[in-house]
Parts: structure tokens; sequence; C-alpha cells
């Protein structure tokens, strides 16, 4: 069966997955960043090779969604996904179910922080970026490999709201909804919280090893993170295409990252107005 670890793009989906794959598939819960390959993503084209589908149609992957979930699961094993996408249909094709499903972590993030990581990640201005997270037919695709494998990695991931919303309002599979504030803030405590609930859900009887949770939180926090991708480079980091030669750093501002002290006034009230009922429902005030 599938878990999801699913958000919004530039909302902690990185630094969940470290967590998660520090802590389930080593020994002593020490990072190394060859274990998120462990946690793969979904949709992406690999998935679909055995499936005929028109690779130049925008979202064609998606009535596969289902059957290629299906032939996943044929071994009957808990697997970890990664996901951008929305929860629900698409076309009329549901995304997941829970025949395929066993339970999700959701996380959230202030979508005034995430503007800034959008910024950077997409090399966007403050209007593009902003244009970006209210479209609620926002769509990804792996604009790289576009040429030879056209709309193949198609995820639909709407407005940031809408994204959210879509996970958490859900009914048919069980969902942790966590704020990436509060990982940041209280790491070990929603850390523990987060193994608890994929243990439940998944019917892991062992008991929370404390020990293996601090060696995975020391080896994954955000200093350590991106100092190693100073020293030795991050196999998710993009490349600027502004300038093919230049990596986009991925792990840019993390904790510095606050939207008080870097968004344009302007930028600050737009988000504010646009979000407002979300920013008071979630508590970011």
């Amino acid at each position: 069966m599938i878990f999801w670890i699913a958000s919004y793009p530039k909302s902690g989906n990185t630094w969940l997955r470290a967590l998660i794959s520090a802590y389930y598939f080593t020994k002593d819960g020490v990072f190394d960043e060859n274990l998120l390959k462990k946690i793969d993503q979904f949709p992406t084209r690999k998935y679909f090779l055995d499936f005929e589908y028109n690779q130049k149609i925008i979202g064609d992957t998606c009535k596969y969604w289902l059957k290629a979930q299906e032939k996943i699961n044929l071994d009957n094993n808990l697997r970890f996904f990664k996901t951008h996408n929305a929860f629900g249909k698409i076309n009329n094709y549901d995304f997941t179910n829970p025949q395929n499903s066993v339970g999700c972590i959701y996380i959230v993030r202030d979508p005034r922080n995430v503007i800034s990581s959008l910024k950077n990640h997409y090399e966007l201005d403050d209007e593009k970026a902003l244009k970006w997270m209210t479209n609620k037919k926002q769509f990804l695709y792996d604009v790289e490999k576009v040429e030879e494998s056209g709309f193949s990695d198609f995820q639909f991931i709407s407005s940031w709201d809408m994204n959210y919303k879509s996970w958490k309002l859900q009914k048919k599979i069980p969902l942790k909804f966590i704020k990436y504030e509060d990982l940041l803030n209280e790491t070990f405590i929603v850390s523990k919280e987060i193994i608890k609930f994929i243990n439940d859900v998944t019917d892991n009887k062992q008991k929370i090893n404390i020990d293996k949770l601090k060696n995975t939180l020391q080896s994954t926090s955000f200093s350590k993170l991106k100092n190693n991708e100073i020293k030795y480079g991050f196999s998710e980091a993009v490349n600027s295409q502004k300038n093919k030669q230049n990596k986009i750093k991925f792990f840019n501002l993390g904790p510095e990252n606050d939207w008080r002290k870097i968004l344009d006034k302007n930028l600050k009230g737009k988000l504010n107005k646009v979000f407002e009922k979300d920013l008071n429902e979630l508590l970011y005030f």
C-alpha cells in the first residue's frame, strides 16, 4: 500500500522525506541523501511506461493514475511516495483511492514564506509568483525533460489554498495534517507524532526508538542539509533557466525565510488579502 507525503511545492516536503527515510530505512537514524531514493515521486513518467497515452497532451496520464498505483501495490509492500498533486479528480479520474492508499501526511506552510521559496526555485518575480500560487489550474511537469517526454511527469497542484484543502477535507484515507512552522519549532514532538501516526495506520507494532529519532533529527537539521549541499551538491537541485551552467540552491533560507523581514510591503498586502480566510483558519497571523 502507498503512504503519501503530500504538500504544495516548497512547503517542507523534502525535509519531511529526509526525516522519514532516515528513521525507517536506517538502523541508526543517520540521514544520507541516497535515502531519498527510497521515497519516490508520483506521478512521474516511469510509472506509466506500460500504458498508452499521449505524452504531448497535458494531463493525459490522469486516466492511468489508479492503474499505475495498482501495479505498484501488486507485491503488497508498504511504500512511501512524495506528491504535490491535489487530492480529487482530474477529467473525472481520481488521483488515488482507499484501495491503493493507506494514509497520508500533509505538510502546509505559511504562503507568505512559500512565495519566497517559489521565487528562488522557479526564478519568478513577485507578480508571477503570486499568479502562480493563486492559479487554480496550475500544474507541474519536468521542464528539463519536456522535449524528450512531453508532459509525462504532469502533476496537478492547483492553487496554494486549494491544494491543502483538497487533502485536509477529504475523508477517503487517514491523514495527519501538520504545519511546517510546528515541525520547525517543535521538531522532536511533531516528528514523534508523525512516526506514531505512520505506525498506527500501517499496523506497525514497533515502539518509537527515541535514540534513533534523535539521530534522525540531528542529521536532518537545515544547517546540516545546507552544508551538505554546499560541499557535495544536491540531487534535487535544478538548473537555472537563466544560466544553464548554474544550479539553484535547494536549501536556501530555511528558518531565515521570514516574510515579515524579506517580503515587499505591496506583496505582503496582496497575500494577506487573497489568503485572508486561510491565514486565519490556520492561525497564521
